[in-house]
C-alpha cells in the first residue's frame, strides 16, 4: 500500500512549547541538526528569548528560555518529561546530520512494525525527539496483527 512521508492526520497535529536554558543556543542547534527554519522570535529586554519558533519541514514547534515564574528549566529535573514527535520526508539524513551537529543517538533509524522508520534523539538541552519517516499504511487489523507479533517476540 502506497504512502506519504508525512501522514496527513500528524500534520500539525499538536504543536510543542518547550522551555528551556539558552532559547537562541538551542535555535541554532536546531536549524543545524534538524534544518529548522526560525519562523520569529520575540526577545526580552534582559536578551533571553520569551517566545519563538521554529518549523521542521512544515511541523511548528514553540519555543522560549525557561526563566521566570511560570517554567521550569528541563535541566533542573536531568532533562526533559516530553518527547517530540516530528515526522520528517528522510529520517536517515536527518539522523546524520544531527549527530555531526551533537545530538546524543538513542535510538538508530529502524523500520518499525507500526509502518514507519524511526530515530530517537536527544538533543544537548536534555529534549527527546522522536523523528519518523512513514512508509506504509496499515489498516487498523494489519497494525493490531503486527503488534502482536512484535510484543509476543519480546522486543
Amino acid at each position: 500500500m502506497a504512502a506519504t512521508t508525512v501522514p496527513e492526520n500528524y500534520r500539525n497535529a499538536v504543536i510543542a512549547h518547550i522551555m528551556l536554558d539558552g532559547a537562541a543556543s538551542a535555535i541554532s542547534f536546531y536549524v543545524q541538526a534538524f534544518r529548522a527554519e526560525e519562523l520569529f522570535r520575540l526577545d526580552g529586554p534582559d536578551g533571553r528569548i520569551l517566545h519563538a519558533e521554529i518549523s521542521i519541514q512544515g511541523s511548528a514547534i514553540m519555543l522560549g528560555d525557561a526563566e521566570g515564574p511560570v517554567f521550569g528549566a528541563p535541566t533542573a529535573i536531568g532533562g526533559t518529561t516530553v518527547g517530540l514527535h516530528v515526522y520528517v520526508d528522510d529520517v536517515d539524513a536527518l539522523v546524520r546530520q544531527a549527530v555531526v551537529a551533537g545530538a546524543e543517538l538513542l535510538q538508530p533509524p529502524t523500520d518499525q512494525f507500526h509502518g514507519d522508520r524511526t530515530a530517537i534523539l536527544r538533543d544537548p538541552f536534555g529534549h527527546v525527539w522522536v523523528f519518523l519517516t512513514h512508509l506504509e499504511d496499515l489498516t487498523p487489523d494489519e497494525l493490531a496483527r503486527r503488534a502482536r507479533e512484535y510484543f509476543h517476540a519480546g522486543a
